[in-house]
């Protein structure tokens, strides 16, 4: 099968979805209405509320929430054939995703930009609120985990990478206070930013930077922990400046290379004809993980994310200048995270391996797989760039830094906001001093994931690409279905028809359930004592969590007038 008529395939459904049923679910579902008074706008403080252009603020969530899991969820679940993963990410997309992510920051923009599990306190029960803050403190705890491994994995693997991401960050910095102080538009100087950073490849080449003398000065086995102390001492620093001095021009920096990312891949499989080498559905070893639950875990973003309502109703939401943009912001962005993740796809199975043989050696078992994901997909985008005449070299450091730059946006964004739910779980524990504290809760913030990222893995792979990754997964998905549980209940309180809401729900709350109940067997047999009680304590809150919800919407289907702008708390229909 030739590469490119599976992408321009999924790039006519994904329009088509777009254009007709995002419309649908802004007038029939989520009733957006372009007079309703923004959070932006009624507590702007220019530091995270601010109204701005739904061009800018798509980049900041496009980047957001388009890191790493949705090249490295698809390059894994390849291993079960590029038929069902193509399926998974195509139809979650289209019917999971957009909805999920419209329908976070739909509801965050009318609750005054609240997080997802404190607006759980209006629409479900008080007791949800702390539930749902706690299964979410543990999802950023692995996120920002997963993530700085992965990047520090990369930034040790590709030496050629250090100069140009971080020259990205005085870049941006120096983006961010043209575009404030001139009050321009951010895109050409942030094509002109683009233009420095990819120049710098070629400087990152000739002189690479590796951080193995210093990690054996310091007496550290592994160099990439040092990255990883690295990463989170800059993510402390970013998370505590405004977001216009860095957040949003480097996101959208970062926007622009995933367009172009897009681009190379599209581009280089047309003039080099790559066709797929892996099988369509593979005949996997025995003992290999199910496909059922554990390719809808494996391929998280790409398909449908709870951390993408935490990013909607973290930082979006506060950033919304006009409830109109919600779709373009929340559906597109969900379209465009789903094109990556075919991108991904296609990366490691039409461009990493020219033949079948090639390929079935790249992926023997799901260790394998999961160990060399990252890898085969930068080798893969390298072989299509080369296609169009970029050296190989540069190519695959060109690869790289996207990766990088897209893992390291989530993570800034991660940070933040586990700064933010700290600040809340504090608040409702009635600790004021953590609370009110923007440094403590920070510390605390960074100072959790940074004990798990160096806590040591199984296996050579370490926890990203091993056990760590599978409650990453399951925890994100279960986190999607109770954020969708919110959803539902605030749609059916207006009156309106929750089905669109309440299939992916079902769904993912039935595959997130299975995946966890498998994990805990698994984490207790091979002794993995510090994801065991994890899985068990998600787990627990979970199901807690969807009884509340359920009492919830049989409440409100009981009680809903079908008044479209029924009064409750922050929740107003104000008008400009």
């Amino acid at each position: 099968m030739p590469a490119i008529v599976v992408a321009a395939a999924v790039g006519v459904l994904f329009f088509l979805a777009y254009r007709h049923y995002s419309s649908y679910l802004a007038r029939r579902v989520y009733g957006s209405d372009a007079a309703f008074v923004t959070p932006a706008h009624r507590f702007s403080d220019g530091i995270d509320f601010v109204p701005t252009n739904k061009h800018v603020v798509f980049g900041h969530h496009f980047t957001s929430v388009a890191g790493a899991a949705p090249i490295v969820g698809p390059a894994i679940a390849a291993f079960w054939g590029w038929g069902p993963a193509l399926a998974w990410i195509v139809v979650g997309t289209i019917f999971a995703a957009g909805v999920h992510d419209m329908g976070s920051l739909a509801v965050s923009v009318r609750h005054g930009a609240r997080n997802i599990g404190s607006i759980a306190h209006d629409v479900i029960s008080k007791r949800a609120r702390t539930l749902f803050l706690l299964i979410i403190f543990f999802l950023l705890t692995l996120v920002n985990a997963v993530f700085a491994v992965v990047i520090g994995n990369l930034l040790v693997a590709n030496p050629g990478a250090v100069i140009p991401i971080f020259v990205e960050i005085p870049l941006a910095i120096g983006i961010g206070q043209y575009i404030y102080r001139s009050r321009s538009a951010a895109l050409v100087p942030s094509l002109i930013g683009v233009v420095v950073l990819y120049a710098l490849i070629w400087v990152g080449l000739q002189v690479p930077i590796e951080v193995t003398g210093l990690a054996d000065a310091l007496g550290v086995d592994n160099p990439r922990n040092v990255w990883v102390v690295i990463l989170f001492a800059y993510a402390f620093i970013a998370s505590r400046l405004p977001v216009w001095v860095l957040l949003q021009p480097r996101d959208y920096i970062n926007s622009h290379q995933l367009f172009i990312a897009l681009g190379v891949i599209v581009a280089g499989i047309a003039v080099g004809w790559n066709t797929i080498a892996a099988p369509l559905v593979n005949d996997v070893p025995e003992g290999s993980p199910s496909i059922f639950p554990f390719l809808f875990i494996t391929i998280a973003c790409g398909a449908i994310s709870g951390f993408h309502s935490l990013v909607a109703s973290g930082t979006t939401a506060k950033q919304i200048d006009n409830e109109a943009d919600v779709r373009h912001v929340g559906y597109l962005g969900a379209v465009g995270e789903g094109a990556l993740a075919v991108g991904a796809l296609l990366a490691v199975t039409a461009g990493v391996a020219a033949t079948r043989a090639d390929w079935t050696a790249l992926y023997p078992d799901f260790d394998t797989a999961s160990g060399g994901a990252v890898g085969n997909f930068v080798n893969g985008v390298g072989v299509f760039a080369n296609n169009l005449g970029v050296p190989l070299d540069l190519a695959v450091i060109f690869a790289a830094v996207v990766v990088i730059s897209f893992a390291a946006t989530t993570m800034d964004t991660g940070v933040r906001l586990q700064r933010y739910v700290v600040q809340e779980i504090a608040e409702v524990l009635g600790w004021q001093r953590l609370a009110r504290n923007l440094t403590l809760a920070g510390i605390v913030a960074v100072v959790v994931p940074l004990a798990m990222a160096l806590l040591p893995g199984g296996g050579e792979a370490g926890y990203t690409f091993g056990v760590l990754w599978q409650l990453f997964g399951t925890t994100n998905q279960l986190t999607a279905g109770l954020a969708l549980a919110v959803v539902a209940v605030w749609v059916v309180q207006r009156g309106r028809n929750p089905v669109a809401v309440l299939v992916p729900l079902a769904f993912l709350l039935v595959m997130t359930s299975w995946a966890l109940i498998v994990n805990l067997r698994n984490f207790v047999d091979d002794g993995q004592w510090v994801l065991a009680p994890l899985d068990a304590i998600i787990f627990v809150l979970a199901v807690w969590l969807v009884v509340e919800a359920a009492l919830a919407l049989r409440r409100a289907s009981g009680s809903s007038t079908g008044s479209e702008h029924e009064p409750v708390p922050d929740d107003s229909p104000q008008r400009r």
